[in-house]
């Protein structure tokens, strides 16, 4: 298929999520009500600067042992891990999702010297929610293959863990692609804006 574009995707700030990011610990890290508000206020403004967007395409893939995730002729994973992982799956999903520019840029003016305590905090719900724009596409896709008999891994994989080499951006950049969303790629494959994520998973029929 493909690719299908989302535009806006709106989930609920992963607030356990960006507060463990933060270092705090339910019932373990005692936070007063100043901090907390402060934190929340931050919160509040990172939701106003994030603008969420992803892509997501379906692809045959078969494994030629021991370690090659094979696309088309052309395209190829070299990945042990990643062939494991999708050992017996005959599709593949390949996803991406961005906070956008404007979140990326607070952050920075922030740490450079605006306000530390909030640009960590806008980092963390960054880094959070576009996470969580990967579940929202997933569970997206879930609907679909139910109809079809067909099912999702529950984990994925990302570019850059274990033997997946961050080189596999280019790959995954390329089929999406990415740039509609506005994300681009540095000559050492990392994605900007930084607050981008990519990651594979994939389709099996149980």
């Amino acid at each position: 298929m493909t690719p299908l574009f989302f535009q806006s995707i709106n989930v609920d700030l992963p607030r356990t999520a960006i507060y463990r990011r933060l270092g705090y610990r339910r019932n373990a890290t005692r936070l007063d009500t100043a901090r907390h508000r402060e934190i929340e206020k931050y919160l509040g403004e990172a939701g106003e600067l994030i603008t969420l967007r992803g892509t997501a395409r379906r692809l045959p893939c078969w494994i030629e042992p021991p370690g090659r995730v094979v696309l088309d002729e052309t395209t190829v994973f070299a990945s042990r891990n990643l062939a494991r992982f999708l050992k017996d799956a005959g599709e593949t999903l390949l996803m991406g999702a961005t906070a956008g520019a404007d979140v990326v840029a607070a952050i920075q003016a922030d740490m450079a010297g605006g306000n530390a305590t909030r640009g960590v905090v806008l980092d963390a719900a960054a880094s959070e929610i576009t996470d969580a724009a990967l579940d929202w596409i997933m569970s997206y896709f879930r609907q679909t293959l139910r109809r079809e008999g067909k099912a999702l891994l529950t984990n994925r994989f990302s570019p850059g863990y274990g033997d997946f080499v961050l080189e596999n951006q280019l790959i995954i950049h390329r089929l999406l692609p990415m740039e509609r969303l506005g994300v681009t790629l540095t000559k050492t494959c990392l994605m900007v804006p930084e607050k981008s994520v990519t990651a594979v998973t994939g389709i099996v029929a149980p």
